[in-house]
């Protein structure tokens, strides 16, 4: 399924936003007319998407390569809690 605009603008948002003034979730807002916690689930699923690979594949690589070290420092910090 090819990428809506919606999609391209989160991505393009995502590679670009440290170019904005101010706070990212401001941006998010005013740019995008999502919430962040909106923002953030989209752009999840996005990462894990054939299309959204092919249209930022160094961004992809990139969000997808910090998720996975937050979730392994989770599984981390669960297991030293047992």
């Amino acid at each position: 399924m090819p990428l809506t605009d919606r999609d391209r603008a989160i991505l393009d948002f995502e590679a670009e936003w440290r170019r904005h003034a101010g706070a990212k979730e401001e941006a998010i807002r005013s740019d995008l007319a999502l919430s962040p916690a909106r923002y953030y689930q989209l752009l999840g699923r996005l990462i894990d998407t054939t299309e959204a690979q092919q249209h930022d594949p160094m961004l992809v690589k990139r969000l997808r390569r910090l998720r996975d070290a937050r979730l392994q420092e989770r599984a981390g910090r669960a297991a030293d809690a047992r």
